[in-house]
């Protein structure tokens, strides 16, 4: 954020600019992120943990692929597309620890719940609660911290924001192993209330109850005070009507602020889509595609893919922000320079992965991949807090994160629907996960690569403006 002009002598009584508030403590806003990065991290545990259940799932429920791509990622996001975005709305007019801590909550009890399902139908009945509740986390933590730190220091927090979700990945992924090879000892089915429980699933109920815990230290974080020019058109005028003030929490002002300035965020949004559409469609079929093509246990998996996932994002959160560092000191878009760059590295080894003739290959290149992944996505989440309206950032990142959680979760449903309609054998889902890649990835970077002048052209004029 840049200096505020000096206010004329004539004008004493003029409300202080943003630049003139004090920062929040930088103790204060260092409690917020460790409380953030632990709920971020329970989130993907469970999640990641959800995902190496597939096969078991579908087994179980005696599922098609189509099925059990919808269960992995489109039953998520169903309550999303309802509700998600007014959820949302909250982070901008209430106290953040408290829907954050709302949230968390919700994520944890209902995915315990998910271990008494009974059915493919309440087992989507959860999903949908759980995205639910997720679907503010994202908004809130990226408004809250914004708050908290000084934009210097913003590439570096989000940057460790995003150990939440490497030690979610992959402690889920080799928890998650070892969980399955230990519940496979015990009976099939048990009896909980009068209900039937598959061994499988009290993982899930394993799992989901220490949400409950996170929500209460999202109690203990200092709300800071919201950096809000105060010259500033409200969103929403105080005197506003019922109807007026009921619309805010459609989104529909976020929409429309982000079409005014649509050559900037349209191609940032269509690359994000078509990325996490193959992206977090391969992280829900990767144990399928492992057990299937190469005959390995969940449990082998895990041991082997932990690791790899875990050297591999350490390097892409340390590439994203020094790549992006180093190019901010010769590019205004430095961040969605880097962004396109990473993302044609990603293409690269998304492509190459089911084409691979071992399972530690195949496994290594989707750890590649991911490392870029996480690479751009330092870059990524940095521009849009760039170029939001500072008064909407909360549902303008909503709107940017729905393209991510919801064409992501349709990922998995679009390589289940490939494996059923296009190969048609359950052995060959290698070979729709390969189509998904070779479609989606190249059309990303290229999106990305067309918005890097658009962007370049808007921070300039928001430097103009002295933002």
């Amino acid at each position: 954020m840049s200096p505020a002009a000096p206010l004329p002598a004539a004008a004493p009584e003029a409300p202080p600019s943003t630049d003139a508030l004090p920062w929040p403590s930088e103790r204060a806003g260092y409690y917020a992120l460790f409380v953030i990065v632990l709920a971020t991290f329970l989130s993907f545990f469970d999640m990641t943990v959800f995902a190496m259940l597939a096969e078991r799932i579908k087994i179980s429920f005696q599922l098609s692929d189509t099925a059990l791509g919808f269960l992995l990622g489109p039953a998520t996001v169903l309550a999303y597309v309802f509700i998600g975005i007014p959820l949302a709305r909250l982070v901008d007019i209430f106290p953040r620890k408290y829907v954050l801590s709302a949230g968390i909550a919700v994520i944890g009890s209902i995915t315990a719940l998910g271990g008494l399902a009974q059915n493919f139908g309440q087992f989507v009945a959860t999903r949908m609660f759980v995205g639910a509740g997720g679907s503010a986390h994202g908004p809130g933590s990226y408004s809250m911290l914004a708050d908290f730190f000084r934009p210097m220091r913003i590439p570096m927090v989000f940057a460790l924001l995003q150990l939440g979700f490497i030690l979610g990945m992959t402690l889920g992924t080799w928890g998650g192993g070892q969980l399955i090879a230990w519940t496979s000892d015990w009976p099939e089915r048990s009896e909980l209330l009068g209900l039937t429980i598959f061994n499988w699933q009290w993982i899930l109920i394993i799992v989901g109850l220490p949400g409950l815990l996170v929500a209460i230290l999202f109690l203990f974080v200092k709300e800071p005070p919201r950096r809000t020019s105060p010259d500033v058109e409200r969103l929403v005028p105080e005197n506003a009507s019922f109807g007026r003030k009921l619309v805010a929490f459609t989104g529909i002002d976020a929409v429309r602020a982000i079409n005014m300035r649509g050559r900037v965020f349209y191609p940032l949004f269509a690359a994000l889509a078509l990325a996490a559409t193959e992206s977090q469609g391969i992280n829900a079929w990767r144990v399928p595609f492992v057990l299937r093509t190469y005959g390995w246990s969940e449990a082998q998996i895990g041991n082997v893919l932990a690791p790899m996932l875990l050297v591999a994002m350490l390097l892409g959160i340390t590439f994203g922000g020094v790549f992006v560092t180093w190019l901010g000191k010769r590019h205004k878009d430095a961040n969605i320079r880097a962004a396109a760059m990473i993302f044609g590295c990603t293409a690269i080894l998304s492509i190459a992965a089911p084409l691979m003739p071992t399972a530690e290959l195949a496994l290594g290149c989707m750890a590649g991949a991911a490392m870029f992944g996480l690479a751009g996505a330092v870059p990524q989440n940095a521009a849009i807090q760039r170029i939001a309206p500072n008064e909407m950032r909360g549902q303008v990142t909503a709107v940017y994160l729905f393209m991510f959680t919801f064409f992501g979760a349709l990922g998995s449903f679009v390589i289940g629907l490939v494996a059923d309609v296009v190969v048609g054998d359950p052995a060959r889902l290698w070979l729709a996960i390969l189509i998904t890649a070779a479609i989606f990835m190249p059309a990303a970077t290229f999106f990305m690569y067309r918005g890097i002048r658009p962007y370049r052209e808007e921070v300039e004029r928001l430097e103009a403006i002295g933002r």
